[in-house]
């Protein structure tokens, strides 16, 4: 019952570390020039590394995964070239990009292990 317990909060701070990390990135694109980049990275990597240890079961591991790759595709992209909102765009994608990538690569490394284990 306890490890049940503390399961749930793990998950819990997993969750609200995801939506603080997004709320991080998507005000950092908008205020690009108030955040010092080194800090900013540093703490999106944290956060989407807490993310990807304690967050994902396993029917969240393809959806998951699969945005990832698809906001890295995105990231590609040269938003910039969108008159008004283009810089924004590209600065909060490429914010979001750095916050998920970590989590993606701990659940790949998780996938792969479970593959290979089996």
């Amino acid at each position: 019952m306890v490890q049940k317990k503390a399961k749930i909060e793990l998950h819990r701070i997993a969750h609200y570390t995801f939506f603080i990390g997004l709320l991080i990135a998507i005000v950092a694109g908008f205020f690009r020039d108030v955040f010092r980049p080194e800090i900013l990275v540093t703490t999106l990597v944290i956060l989407g590394l807490i993310v990807g240890l304690f967050n994902l079961t396993a029917k969240e591991t393809l959806p998951f995964l699969v945005a990832a790759i698809a906001l890295m595709l995105a990231g590609i992209v040269n938003l910039g070239l969108i008159p008004g909102v283009g810089l924004y765009l590209r600065s909060i994608l490429s914010n979001i990009v750095v916050f998920v990538v970590p989590g993606a690569i701990i659940l790949g490394m998780k996938t792969i292990w479970k593959l290979a284990s089996q």
